[in-house]
């Protein structure tokens, strides 16, 4: 089973850029475009939030026609900057949806079950997991204690060093963890938010932040500086999952980059 997951793409207005600096639906359309020429092709695409950039419907209407090429069934999460109401109403059908309230929602069709979380709290950047949020992951955790299972959520719960996006990331964490820690099944917390790719051991599984399928956010380790965007390029998640195997990772990269064959020293063409 192949999971892709995209983050963080920010989408804007026709003819707009985010920050006036960054064509985010110009990179979304190659990324879409990568994604359907993949072989093999994954079972489903995540998008963890960060659909849009400030809230609005003519956003997620351009979202929509952005999005409509993909050809993998496609799942959508909260971000920071999203708004459920403005969602809701261009993306009506959905039936992995709930009609009102948090965007939760769980995907059991799937070899590996899939717990979707809504850490949005309207008009602030940092994400929560509330006694009432916490209630519903733990209920759905009971519900199937022994299936492999992976949570997707945007704002990570753990540190990361990046000390001036470790700000914004998901309160409520300590009494997540607890619970996180009680189901050894959970092969994974894969979120968004940070524009990097990270890994770390946490709450007794692994924590993943997927990179921005558009901007990144600059490497700065060493002290508590304001977040800079920096044009590394775009690059999404692959997810596989094998009963045998568990849960193995990879970083793809958004673009054309030459290829040899390393019998031959031939070009080789990547999607072919």
């Amino acid at each position: 089973m192949i999971i892709a997951q995209i983050s963080d793409l920010h989408v804007q207005p026709a003819g707009q850029r985010a920050y006036g600096i960054v064509d985010t639906n110009r990179l979304l359309a190659a990324a879409i475009d990568q994604l359907n020429r993949l072989q093999p092709q994954p079972d489903l695409v995540i998008a963890s939030g960060d659909l849009v950039d400030e809230r609005t419907a003519a956003e997620y209407e351009m979202l929509k026609a952005l999005l409509a090429p993909l050809r993998a069934p496609l799942y959508l999460a909260m971000g920071n900057h999203d708004n459920r109401t403005a969602f809701r109403t261009v993306f009506p059908d959905l039936p992995y949806l709930p009609p009102t309230g948090f965007v939760h929602y769980v995907l059991e069709e799937y070899p590996v079950r899939i717990i979707v979380l809504d850490t949005l709290v309207d008009g602030a950047g940092y994400g929560d997991m509330d006694a009432e949020r916490l209630t519903w992951l733990q209920a759905q955790l009971a519900a199937q204690p022994h299936q492999p299972t992976i949570i997707f959520m945007h704002h990570p719960p753990f540190a990361t060093g990046l000390l001036g996006m470790d700000q914004s990331r998901c309160r409520g964490n300590e009494a997540l963890a607890d619970l996180i820690a009680q189901h050894p099944n959970v092969q994974r917390v894969a979120c968004g938010h940070l524009h990097r790719s990270i890994q770390t051991m946490w709450a007794g599984t692994v924590g993943s932040v997927a990179p921005s399928v558009a901007h990144q956010v600059a490497l700065k380790l060493s002290e508590a500086q304001p977040p800079a965007l920096v044009m590394e390029p775009p690059a999404f998640h692959l997810h596989l999952w094998d009963d045998a195997t568990g849960l193995v990772t990879h970083t793809a990269f958004i673009g054309e980059f030459a290829a040899y064959s390393c019998q031959t020293k031939a070009a080789i063409a990547l999607y072919a």
